[in-house]
């Protein structure tokens, strides 16, 4: 069964930002190469003359990079730091000069300076070579071994199928699968069409594109069914208001599932799709669609800021940008959903106020789903999905935007946000390492890893385990970094963890194996 959801028309001010978001990713980040950082300012004002142009320290400063804060090096306590002094040192009280943004933007930069997170440096070149010696970590050593190379620069998901083969997304060419051995499968044919016409700002090398392939789930029951569970942007030309408008093709999520028979994706079932008057001209790099399933007949798709800006849509409960939708396994709507029953709401929502959903675990032993989101300049977030909560986007976030100023688009939509009622995250990473995937370890492999999130960056490169206490984290560890921007994070059957890497020369997937 099918759920298409209802058409719901924009107000007329967010259709015309709808018109223009052709760009409006792109021009954040044409905005990050601008020769003033708003975050380099109030250092250079304020800092610089004793702690040096590049943080090195100077005569009357210690440096803050490279070397230990003895006050902490969180951003609450570089933020306490700058706000009430350090007494018996040269370092004085900033409250009275500097307001509680500008501390807040110099906290930032210091924690990126310190993590060696660049501002404008992406991590899309070429891959660093994988390490041959075994890696330490608090609670296992491994080793990193190559599985496979060659695959487009711009992959999105991989699968384990049950005998060790992998199925991967690769989001504008396809599907296909990579054997045991690292061979590559031609594309499956008569999967939901891939489209490679997008464009690449100058200098970062970061691409803008519509009409994706996102992720891909084996069903609950695959050994079974063999359904297979793939998300996508569904693309059209001339199809709808928006672009109409821009002469520019419009796209959205959507949800499907099939099987694949002798080379060709087959049986396919629309499982969620949106009305069409909802496909916007976003470039869909935040479109999400990550999927997930609780084993009780139930999947999950994550849908990111489709809706033409960075805030139209997303606190609108008529409207799917920005959520977590649930629906059953063959798309019908079940009965037990948050907004169920609600007039002019849609009933497939189970969480809202999404910027970004990277990831989405279910974890079947505690019956919680779990996410990670991606922020602006801070706010990446790991979240605990609970049915009907509002996660914030855009009226708050632990971050700052892109220019420095607080994230407050409520103004622009006319909402005085009821901090009280915003779920927080349950790990906010600031500054932003740019998060993505990630999985629960529950495998063999790595036992004293159970029961953990491994989190995947792409800015960063690096991977992060961290510890959960019920809906609490405890502690993170950084497991890897360096080797390339982490898009997708998988367990096999045999309990090894797979990563999934991009690079402008070449996708590559890697896996970790105990050293012993």
């Amino acid at each position: 069964m099918t759920i298409t959801t209802k058409t719901f028309r924009l107000p007329a001010a967010v259709r015309l930002l709808e018109i223009a978001s052709a760009v409006c990713i792109a021009a954040s980040a044409l905005a990050q190469q601008a020769p003033q950082d708003p975050f380099l300012q109030p250092y250079r004002e304020n800092c610089s003359v004793c702690h040096g142009e590049n943080l090195e320290g100077a005569a009357q400063g210690p440096p803050l990079v490279g070397v230990e804060l003895k006050h902490g090096d969180s951003i609450a306590a570089i933020t306490q730091s700058i706000t009430e002094g350090v007494p018996q040192t040269p370092m004085p009280a900033w409250a009275a000069t500097l307001d509680a943004t500008r501390t807040q933007r110099l906290a930032i930069f210091i924690s990126e300076k310190r993590a060696n997170f660049s501002y404008t440096d992406f991590n899309v070149g070429e891959p660093a070579p994988i390490p041959e010696r075994k890696i330490a970590s608090e609670a296992h050593a491994f080793r990193v071994e190559m599985v496979a190379t060659g695959l487009d620069r711009l992959p999105y998901s991989i699968a384990a199928l049950p005998d060790g083969r992998i199925l991967v997304t690769e989001k504008t060419r396809g599907l296909r699968i990579v054997s045991k051995s690292g061979e590559k499968s031609e594309l499956i044919r008569g999967t939901p069409q891939a489209y490679d016409d997008g464009f690449a700002v100058p200098g970062l090398k970061i691409v803008y594109g519509e009409g994706y392939l996102l992720d891909v789930r084996l069903a609950p029951d695959y050994a079974k069914s063999g359904w297979i569970y793939l998300s996508y942007t569904d693309r059209c030309n001339d199809c709808n208001t928006a672009s109409r408008a821009i002469k520019r093709p419009a796209s959205m999520n959507a949800l499907v599932r099939g099987r694949i028979r002798d080379g060709a994706w087959v049986d396919q079932q629309t499982i969620w799709k949106t009305d069409i008057e909802n496909y916007t001209v976003m470039p869909d790099m935040a479109a999400g669609g990550r999927i997930a399933f609780d084993g009780k007949g139930h999947v999950f798709l994550s849908v990111g800021i489709k809706g033409g800006s960075e805030f139209a849509g997303v606190q609108d409960l008529k409207l799917p940008y920005g959520k977590i939708h649930r629906v059953n396994l063959d798309g019908s709507v079940p009965a037990d959903n948050p907004f169920v029953g609600k007039a002019d709401v849609l009933p497939t929502i189970w969480s809202y106020g999404h910027r970004s959903p990277e990831g989405l675990e279910f974890d079947a032993r505690t019956g919680r789903l779990w996410e990670t989101e991606m922020g602006q300049r801070g706010g990446d977030e790991v979240n605990l999905l609970l049915p009907g909560k509002n996660y914030g986007w855009p009226l708050h976030s632990k971050g700052l935007k892109y220019d420095g100023t607080p994230v407050d688009y409520g103004k622009q939509l006319g909402i005085e946000p009821d901090l009280k009622a915003i779920q927080e995250p349950v790990v906010d990473f600031t500054p932003s390492p740019a998060v993505s995937s990630f999985v629960l370890y529950d495998g063999k492999a790595f036992p004293r890893w159970r029961q953990n999130l491994l989190v995947g960056s792409l800015k960063a490169t690096e991977l992060y385990r961290v510890v959960l206490d019920g809906d609490k984290a405890t502690h993170v560890e950084t497991l890897l970094k360096g080797l390339g921007r982490i898009r997708d994070v998988a367990v096999g059957p045999d309990g090894f963890v797979y990563l999934l890497l991009e690079h402008a020369s070449g996708g590559r997937i890697v896996r970790l194996v105990p050293a012993a």
